[in-house]
């Protein structure tokens, strides 16, 4: 004989509410619920005055707009000569032929020859700048006489400041031969990458 079993429906509970957070509280959520994290970008700042676009110093950018052109040796000679005599006239006119004042003038025009020569007449440099010295110093020399007393008193000029006009030169020698040394290496680094592909070529 069979036996029904009846199964007594069981009551379900109702579900507790859980208590809502406070409106004024920002950082309690309801346990259990889904927490969302907003991060906000960082403001993107201007650059200043400054500030270096590229990591290059200002000096660096200053020097790339400065002018550079490439003068062969005659180019650079008469650059040299007509700079320097140009400058000597406005000493005699301004300040009554001050040689101190033209010495110094002679070394940045030395520095400038020196870099503005091209590659290839980086030697006639060193040879230049005296020439342009000589040729500068005639208004401020002073001479009187005709043509005599003019030639003694711009030797007479060279042989009291010669300081100024080895400085020159000096200047001049060490811009050429850094120059020079750099252009080797370039040369060396280039010969070197062309034999390192040459020898990756595949041989036939």
């Amino acid at each position: 004989m069979e036996q029904h079993r009846t199964r007594t429906p069981q009551r379900r509970q109702p579900a507790q509410a859980q208590p809502a957070a406070p409106s004024g509280g920002l950082g309690e959520v309801p346990a259990g619920g889904p927490v969302s994290v907003v991060v906000a970008p960082a403001p993107a700042t201007a650059p200043g005055r400054g500030a270096r676009p590229g990591g290059v110093p200002p000096v660096v950018l200053a020097l790339r707009r400065f002018p550079n052109p490439r003068l062969t040796g005659i180019g650079a000679g008469l650059f040299a000569a007509l700079t320097m005599f140009l400058l000597a006239c406005a000493d005699q006119l301004l300040l009554g032929g001050s040689e101190i004042v033209y010495g110094v003038l002679f070394l940045p025009v030395s520095a400038l020859t020196a870099l503005w020569v091209r590659p290839a007449d980086l030697v006639t440099a060193p040879i230049i700048v005296p020439i342009a010295f000589a040729v500068g110093v005639i208004p401020v020399a002073g001479g009187t006489g005709g043509f005599g007393g003019q030639a003694m008193a711009v030797v007479t000029a060279l042989a009291v400041h010669a300081g100024w006009l080895y400085g020159g030169t000096l200047v001049a020698g060490l811009i050429a031969s850094v120059r020079k040394i750099r252009q080797m290496r370039e040369r060396q680094r280039h010969l070197v990458r062309a034999d390192r592909a040459a020898a990756r070529r595949p041989r036939a």
